[in-house]
């Protein structure tokens, strides 16, 4: 897995990594299982301190994305194409749903252009995760 981040941008490093992750398991990049990077190692790639990448691993962890073990370090916890959501989970994720859209009509978008731009990236994560399964 190929993580890339933005050190100049406004987004914290360790949200930019956390997105990064997500992403690449909507992807079917990453499955259940496979591990990832560690913190230490991680970090040194980015040549940024290891408690970021900590707060980052950490999140996915409160979000049942990520396993940590002392053991195994990081692995994923969830699969993409492993049914619905865990309890809660969209309790949870319709906030912050509700602020993106939210920004999206402040700066003057279109509900059609909206939901077309929404259509557009679920088709790309669901043909990327079909080409993860094929390979």
């Amino acid at each position: 897995m190929i993580l890339q981040v933005d050190l100049t941008s406004e987004t914290p490093i360790y949200q930019q990594l956390r997105d990064r992750i997500v992403e690449a398991i909507a992807e079917g990049t990453v499955a259940e299982g496979d591990s990832l990077p560690t913190t230490r190692g991680l970090a040194a790639d980015f040549g940024i301190n290891f408690h970021t990448v900590n707060k980052a691993y950490d999140q996915l962890r409160q979000q049942g994305l990520v396993r940590l073990t002392r053991k195994t370090g990081a692995v994923i916890h969830r699969d993409a194409a492993s049914g619905p959501p865990e309890s809660g989970f969209v309790t949870e994720w319709r906030p912050r749903l509700r602020t993106l859209l939210a920004e999206a009509v402040a700066h003057g978008m279109a509900a059609p252009d909206i939901v077309g731009v929404c259509t557009e990236l679920l088709t790309a994560f669901t043909e990327a995760g079909q080409e993860g399964t094929q390979s």
